[in-house]
């Protein structure tokens, strides 16, 4: 018997390795590890620190034009027209011009100094963000006169991604190539198709943060006060850089500083010229690598054991991010949240089932022992309250990304549980509806972050997302045989339905809704009106109850407000002042009354 316990223990913990594994791939595909994987994309610029930038130089449009100038924006296009002869002279190739002169000034002999200008320095290249459905322009005029003096325009744009930080440029914008592209096509050095995504785009090989390229006051080149030599042969871009003109954005390399639009466009030009540097490996190689890292996770654990086995994925791990950031010296971006992800999990897993089958060990080896029994049955016990720990802290992991303070979960888990007391249910169902009402928000996780942290009022598609955290979280949880996890299924799913039908995911009403989710639904509205929320504050006692009370019938059960209350009544008459224990926050209820900041008090 002793044989055949050993030689299965490594089958069992290498299936646990892969369940752990398999979590992981379904948090990857909600998107939950998203965040992670841009946050650790944009720390390795930061390790990378700045890196060499010669070959451009910027033209900042600054504060000190302004007051040395004594002008406002936008600047006269004789300005203009000025600068671009002192550049040409100063011999700068080619002018990129990231100022957009699509429509007259209102002065002929403005307008005409501009375009003289630019039919005097051949190659210029003129910004826009409008172009129609082929591409064409109105720079100075259209493309035709633009052509004609040996200049063209260029798209400005760039793409935010959902974190609404720069990571990218595109080779073009709706037919229009854009200013990166265009310039190092110029150069002839434009980067192969190859070197793009499937959407035409590329990562921006950012030198470093605001201010690694060489930047010169518009004033100054203005003035001549600039040497030619610091310009010569070099690209240069001219635009405006002072924060009042609102042309500063988030990029992976910013840090905590924004990045101007014109030293934007400077790091992609590099890019775009030195051919695409930074490379993704294929789409299968996340997985690829973590289906690497988690079965080493797991041998380890079979071979040494779990603690030793943790430590040494510890170690791992960070061997792992080594060798991702001397890949990305490399000019090949690993995918890193992902594999590391899976090897955290399957050693979890792995450890907790070796753990598990260690106890059962100790089990049968004390079975006629008195003594022994005492103690499999206290460390038994650990095991379930560390099992049932290990849910509260995986609710806090969901609730966390949009509440500091810890306290939400445990005060509406134990509500949940005086309540059911309160109606009825035994002292061991109530602790179960307890730990499983800890959860309810678990599919938060799934919603990003520019969503679930926006501090003022969310758009309806925005709302619709976070609504979605409802199927996220019953999806995570669902198809599970521990009957702590289908009841945190059963609330999850239900705990937005309304009596009145009105709710969601599924708008089902009254009895139709499980009495654990139509208890869940009271507690999560009472504890977010009660409590502090970044869009909100909170309400007084008297007002959150007199909006729990009106609700009855339409949002809620009366039975269970009637239960709420009692409960209420008797705590306050127990013990007035002291609150209860605290474990993790979340962000559900569902009023609808708007708060000052303009969102409504509850999240979605």
């Amino acid at each position: 018997m002793t044989r055949r316990r050993v030689a299965a223990r490594p089958r069992t913990l290498l299936v646990a390795g892969l369940i752990g594994l398999a979590g992981v791939a379904a948090a990857g595909e909600l998107g939950a590890l998203r965040g992670m994987e841009e946050r650790s994309y944009d720390a390795r610029f930061e390790v990378r620190g700045a890196q060499p930038a010669d070959g451009v130089a910027i033209i900042a449009i600054d504060e000190r034009t302004f007051s040395s100038i004594d002008a406002t924006w936008p600047l006269q296009r004789r300005l203009h027209a000025r600068v671009i002869d002192q550049l040409r002279k100063a011999g700068a190739r080619p002018i990129v011009y990231d100022v957009q002169f699509t429509e007259p000034s209102g002065s002929d002999a403005d307008d005409l100094a501009l375009f003289d200008a630019v039919a005097r320095t051949p190659g210029t290249i003129l910004a826009t963000g409008e172009r129609d459905g082929r591409g064409r322009t109105k720079v100075l005029g259209g493309d035709e006169q633009l052509a004609e003096i040996g200049s063209r325009a260029a798209s400005s744009t760039f793409m935010h991604d959902r974190s609404g930080v720069i990571r990218e440029y595109g080779r073009d914008d709706g037919k229009l190539e854009t200013l990166a592209y265009a310039t190092a096509k110029q150069l002839g050095k434009a980067p192969a198709a190859g070197r793009f995504n499937a959407d035409g785009r590329a990562l921006i090989d950012f030198r470093g943060p605001a201010g690694t390229f060489p930047s010169y006051s518009f004033a100054d080149v203005l003035s001549g006060k600039v040497p030619a030599s610091k310009l010569r042969g070099k690209v240069v871009v001219v635009g405006a850089t002072a924060p009042v003109l609102q042309d500063v954005h988030p990029t992976s390399a910013s840090g905590t500083r924004l990045m101007s639009g014109p030293e934007i466009q400077a790091n992609a030009i590099w890019t775009a010229e030195h051919g695409n540097p930074l490379q993704t490996p294929p789409g299968w190689t996340a997985a690829a690598l973590a289906a690497l890292l988690a079965l080493l996770g797991t041998v380890a654990v079979v071979r040494l054991g779990p603690l030793r086995g943790l430590a040494l994925a510890a170690f791992g791990s960070v061997g792992f991010a080594g060798i991702s950031i001397a890949a990305f010296g490399a000019g090949l971006v690993l995918p890193v949240a992902v594999p590391l992800a899976a090897l955290a999990a399957a050693v979890a897993c792995s450890s907790l089932v070796a753990f598990a089958a260690e106890i059962t060990a100790r089990i049968r080896l004390t079975a006629y022992s008195e003594q022994l029994e005492a103690e499999v049955a206290e460390r038994t016990s650990a095991l379930v309250e560390s099992q049932l720990e290990v849910v509260l802290r995986l609710a806090r992991t969901a609730e966390l990304r949009d509440d500091d303070t810890g306290e939400h979960v445990d005060r509406m888990s134990n509500l949940c549980r005086d309540v059911a007391l309160e109606l009825g249910f035994s002292q061991a169902d109530a602790e179960m509806i307890r730990y499983a009402a800890a959860l309810h928000d678990i599919g938060k996780i799934g919603v990003p972050d520019a969503i679930l942290l926006k501090p003022g009022k969310l758009t309806p598609e925005e709302f619709d997302i976070m609504r979605y955290h409802v199927v996220h979280g019953a999806t995570i949880l669902e198809d599970a045989d521990s009957p702590l996890l289908i009841l945190a299924e059963e609330i999850t799913r239900t705990h937005h339905e309304k009596w009145d039908g009105t709710g969601y995911p599924a708008k089902i009403a009254g009895e139709d809704i499980p009495l654990t989710g139509r208890i869940a639904a009271v507690c999560d509205v009472f504890d977010a009106l009660s409590s502090d929320r970044p869009y909100k504050k909170a309400w007084p006692p008297e007002e959150v109850r007199a909006e729990i009370d009106a609700q009855r019938g339409r949002h809620f059960d009366t039975r269970v407000v009637d239960a709420l209350f009692a409960v209420l009544d008797r705590r306050a008459a127990e013990s007035p002042a002291k609150p209860e224990p605290v474990v993790a926050p979340t962000g559900e209820a569902a009023a609808e009354p708007e708060s000052s900041a303009g969102r409504p008090p509850l999240a979605a």
